[in-house]
């Protein structure tokens, strides 16, 4: 049927209005569209480049350069000392093995470690860096560095570590670094985001270890541009980080020598304190060890040959020992009687070689006793029996308390590890520790040190400092950190009557300079730096009745680990005390010819600011001291300059 003009136009104006609203609508979408463009291009131009230079720029961490550790003069004993390693790039090498093979040809490259660098390489992705080989030498450096055209992928590196000029000296109270273990990061609650670098050391033991947030500093930051697959393409920039904290000790890095090379092989422990400040000017334990061995990677058989040792090198007895203190433990009961108002100075005692109480002998230690003695005769002559008494008389409670505040069983806060409380018995601790009663024999073994009284040499140090001025000396081994002064703590009086602390001090005094005290085989001849002490032995093994009656088997006839700690405390000078010094000599014997010899050329050591002169010495022993004096194997520190390690 043919369409009639009207319908065609009718049906043209329909079509013309559907092709104007959809034009419109395309019209509109192309506005919206290009003005989103717009926005996005101009508007928002800022934060989608940000989002781009994210997606390409990383951000890595530079590690800081660690703090150094000096002596109280400056001496170095913890530095940074570069060191020229070789990485190679398993992408730019291409051939791994036949690199590796010329590399051998410049360098030492053991075997062993070609086959660690090959799985190394072939366990990572093939553009991250392995290291190769680490302290070389500078000329083993310059001839990778002039070869590197011919070594493709492989490129040497200029790094930090840690060196520790002093070596065995400080072992013991500087420690070591080495890299951050799995147990590290367990321990940690926040860790630092350095600790996650491959390789990156921290303090293990020590100052280093209690100290490490401050040598550690603040890590550095660069950017590096990275392709797709995040291989490195360029480094954009670098912001340098915080070097660690420079630490000063109170030590003197000569006297710490002196006194380790004075111990020579013994399995021992002095600590030297200056009283009028608690300044620590040496800490030292013996054997010891070279912590660069630590950071260098310890072999397996140097390893071994520390854990073996029965004389315990790697354990800082200074303050992780807790031993009987022996008779060095007199004073504490002598003063607390004293304080008490149960003796005078000039009360005596019967001994007859043994006191019996309840039908049990306690001995002195000298088997036909020493008669009638009182205070000053007693500590002279270290006489046993005159303390058993005067326990029972003053009890436990008041020894407890005169021994704590002395510093003994006080756990004393400076930055070492595995610091001892030591044990300072009492009723109370006994009841809920052991579950049973506090018997009169607890107080009577107590009195001269012995039965559950435990002290580490560090305790020892301060208790004697506390005597020697009256004072609550406390230890100090931080001088400075980063030039900012430690301040110094207690100081205040300790209460105790002048006149019963001067008969305590003079009956130190004879010990060691009347004919009959303990130690006068080593006393001081100089009038002017004379020394006040006192000689401990401590048992470490029972002596039954069937041995005692048949004769006490003497130490040296023992096996070593079975013989007496041999121990001496002491200050000097007399008139006016600068320092204090106390000695374990672990399994020595006796403290008056072990130990006490040992404390005599410490404080000569300290007090001279050297070795000591043979004027200090009685004339009938000097020539052998000069010759023990002369064979000791001490440090130049007066000659050419350490050079010293920046953290720079």
């Amino acid at each position: 049927m043919k369409r009639s003009q009207k319908d065609t136009e009718e049906s043209a104006r329909r079509i013309n209005r559907r092709a104007l609203v959809l034009g419109g609508l395309q019209a509109a979408v192309l506005v919206v569209l290009g003005a989103r463009m717009r926005h996005m291009q101009v508007d928002q131009a800022d934060q989608f480049r940000m989002l781009a230079e994210e997606n390409r720029i990383n951000l890595r961490l530079i590690p800081p350069a660690r703090g150094l550790i000096h002596d109280r003069n400056g001496g170095l004993l913890a530095g940074n000392e570069p060191i020229y390693r070789v990485v190679i790039v398993r992408e730019d090498a291409g051939d791994v093995a036949g690199v590796l093979a010329r590399l051998a040809e410049l360098i030492p490259l053991p075997p062993d470690d070609i086959e660690r660098t090959l799985r190394e390489t072939a366990r990572r992705s093939s553009f991250v860096p392995i290291t190769v080989a680490e302290r070389l030498t500078w000329e083993q450096f310059s001839k990778v560095a002039v070869n590197a055209p011919a070594l493709p992928g492989v490129t040497p590196e200029v790094g930090l570590s840690r060196h520790y000029p002093q070596a065995e000296d400080f072992a013991n109270i500087v420690g070591y670094v080495g890299p951050v273990s799995e147990a590290d990061l367990k321990a940690l609650q926040d860790p630092d985001p350095l600790l996650q670098i491959p390789k990156f050391q921290i303090g293990k033991v020590g100052v280093e270890a209690r100290m490490e947030k401050q040598l550690r500093g603040r890590a550095g930051s660069k950017q590096i541009e990275v392709n797709a697959v995040g291989r490195v393409m360029r480094e954009l920039g670098r912001t340098p980080g915080d070097p660690g904290d420079n630490i000063q000790l109170t030590v003197d890095r000569r006297l710490q020598n002196f006194v380790q090379a004075r111990l020579g092989g013994e399995s021992a422990a002095v600590v030297v304190i200056d009283v009028n400040s608690g300044d620590l000017l040496a800490i030292n334990s013996a054997p010891t060890f070279d912590p660069n061995l630590f950071v260098r990677g310890i072999s397996v058989p140097d390893y071994r040959a520390l854990l073996e040792n029965d004389h315990n090198p790697l354990g800082n007895k200074t303050v992780q020992g807790a031993y009987p203190p022996g008779s060095t433990y007199k004073m504490v009961t002598g003063l607390a009687a004293l304080e008490a108002g149960v003796m005078t100075p000039q009360d005596t005692v019967w001994c007859p070689g043994y006191l019996e109480v309840s039908g049990r002998r306690f001995h002195c230690w000298k088997g036909g006793g020493h008669g009638h003695v009182n205070l000053a005769d007693a500590l002279t002559q270290s006489c046993d029996v005159f303390f058993y008494e005067m326990s029972q008389r003053v009890g436990i409670d008041r020894i407890n308390a005169m021994s704590t505040r002395l510093g003994l069983g006080v756990r004393h806060d400076i930055p070492l590890s595995s610091i001892s409380e030591g044990l300072n018995p009492s009723r109370d601790w006994k009841r809920q520790r052991r579950g049973a009663e506090w018997q009169i024999g607890d107080t009577i073994n107590a009195s001269i040190g012995q039965g559950f009284v435990l002290t580490s040499p560090l305790q020892l140090a301060v208790m004697t400092a506390r005597l020697a001025t009256g004072r609550a000396v406390e230890p100090r081994l931080i001088k400075s950190v980063d030039g900012v002064e430690t301040p110094l703590r207690g100081g205040e009086s300790l209460g105790f009557d002048p006149v019963w602390l001067r008969h305590i001090q003079r009956g130190m005094a004879d010990v060691s300079n009347h004919r009959r005290g303990t130690a006068y085989g080593s006393r001081i001849e100089a009038p002017d730096l004379r020394m006040a002490g006192k000689t401990g032995t401590s048992q470490v093994r029972n002596i039954s009745v069937a041995e005692r009656a048949r004769g006490v088997v003497r130490n040296d006839q023992l096996p070593w680990n079975r013989r007496d700690h041999a121990l001496f405390v002491g200050f000097a000078p007399l008139a006016a005390p600068r320092v204090a010094v106390s000695v374990v000599v672990e399994h020595g014997g006796g403290g008056s010819t072990a130990a006490a010899p040992i404390a005599r050329d410490v404080v000569l050591g300290a007090l001279s600011g050297g070795v000591p002169p043979l004027s200090a010495y009685p004339a009938s022993q000097r020539g052998r001291m000069e010759t023990l004096l002369k064979g000791l194997d001490l440090r130049d520190f007066d000659g050419p300059a350490n050079p010293g390690r920046s953290r720079a």
